[in-house]
């Protein structure tokens, strides 16, 4: 029995606690929240105890590892600490906006050999998985192109923006990881971004649409395309080319009834509305994916390593944007 606190009780943080509190092989003991009252709550729900600090949790004996859904700035240290304290550590993306940051947090942990898993839960979908897992046994060949659609329903508030780290470090770092997962390393990278959504993002300096082209050192092509917005919901998909064919894997829906009439041909249910819906499959497959880590002593699917190198792409595309060129990575 792994014994969990998660730090963070927003949206995402909510919904990490409750799956820990369904898991088996998991328990959760605490929870804690710089809002007291979000932190209370939470405990009330689910049974457990609303701690008063974070150093509360990292001297507890009840507590072998912690789950950080807390905001960005925080990750760097409260990995580090935690890491210091001998807890197994899920931390949600991106380890920090500043690279030099997360390397020197990886200075500060490497050889405390602390379970570090960074949150790319796209990966434990089970239709990319499948997608993956049938590629990588050689169903469509050699893969040469590799085409990730992600758009948002709708923009994030501007207070969101201004702390994001911008679209590529907030947004598309889940497709750059999809993007490794599936193509390997990448060694050329080349963004285009535009204003197309929402004036208040180009007030704030970011980007609210982009498409990103990157060469796998592999030889496969890569394309990425976002949106701030999409009219009809949260468009997930994937197209894996290679060889021998292709492998799709769809945006999912409520149910898969399709109806048929004088009105109406072929229509079915609109796409799921955000990220918790879309992905509630793959969040809990996640949390089972980090006891089973811990349990085994093993490194996790998304490392460290992971979230370092979603960041190194997510610059890099930016600084393509800033200078028109494509970025070559060494």
């Amino acid at each position: 029995m792994i014994r969990f606190s998660v730090l963070g009780c927003g949206r995402i943080g909510t919904m990490h606690a409750r799956n820990l509190a369904r898991h088996p092989q998991a328990r959760l003991t605490s929870v804690f929240d710089v809002v007291t009252a979000a932190a209370d709550r939470m405990a009330a729900e689910l049974g457990v105890k609303a701690a008063a600090s974070i150093e509360e949790v990292l001297r507890d004996t009840e507590v072998d590892a912690v789950l950080i859904a807390t905001s960005t700035d925080t990750h760097v240290e409260f990995i580090t600490a935690a890491a210091r304290a001998g807890k197994a550590i899920l931390c949600e993306k991106p380890i920090a906006l500043d690279m030099a940051k997360v390397e020197q947090c990886w200075n500060d942990i490497r050889d405390l050999n602390a379970t570090v898993m960074i949150g790319f839960n796209r990966r434990f979908d089970p239709s990319f998985r499948a997608a993956h897992d049938r590629m990588a046994a050689g169903e469509i060949g050699k893969l040469e192109q590799l085409v990730i659609t992600s758009r948002d329903p709708a923009p994030p508030p501007i207070a969101y923006i201004n702390v994001s780290g911008g679209l590529f470090r907030d947004m598309t770092i889940h497709d750059f990881d999809i993007a490794r997962y599936f193509a390997g390393e990448i060694a050329e990278v080349q963004a285009f971004g535009a204003n197309l959504v929402d004036p208040a993002i180009a007030a704030a300096g970011d980007i609210d649409a982009a498409m990103v082209t990157m060469r796998a050192t592999s030889g496969a092509l890569i394309h990425i395309n976002n949106s701030r917005r999409c009219a009809y919901g949260y468009d997930q998909r994937l197209e894996v080319f290679g060889e021998k064919g292709m492998l799709l894997a769809g945006n999912k829906t409520a149910t898969t009834v399709t109806a048929f009439s004088a009105e109406r041909t072929g229509a079915g249910d609109v796409v799921l509305p955000f990220f918790i819906e879309r992905y509630a499959d793959a969040y809990a497959n996640e949390v089972a994916h980090f006891v089973d880590s811990i349990a085994a002593k093993q490194t996790p699917l998304t490392s460290f390593r992971d979230g370092a190198e979603a960041l190194r792409l997510a610059n890099a595309a930016l600084e393509s944007l800033k200078t028109g060129r494509a970025v070559k990575l060494g």
